[in-house]
């Protein structure tokens, strides 16, 4: 997580949702392409790392099929472990 939005106007299926910039990582942690704006469905803070889902199954987290939701945070790392090989 990189940041936070704050939009007073939006799709009227948004109101209510808690909206986040995240930076996609590689495995080393560092970033990767361009950071995207997420609907947060876990309490996600700035700084921590986060699974997150995309399409169909971002608007299934969030529990807002009507929704133009794309990219839903789903997810908060505790530990990660990655082993070469």
């Amino acid at each position: 997580m990189i940041g936070t939005v704050v939009a007073t106007r939006k799709d009227e299926n948004l109101v209510g949702t808690k909206l986040m910039i995240t930076q996609p990582l590689n495995m080393n942690l560092e970033p990767v392409g361009e950071p995207l704006i997420a609907v947060d469905t876990v309490g996600a803070g700035i700084g921590e790392l986060v699974i997150f889902s995309k399409g169909t199954a971002a608007r299934i987290a969030a529990r807002k099929m009507d929704s133009p939701i794309d990219v839903s945070i789903v997810g908060i790392i505790d530990e990660m472990d990655v082993h070469d090989g």
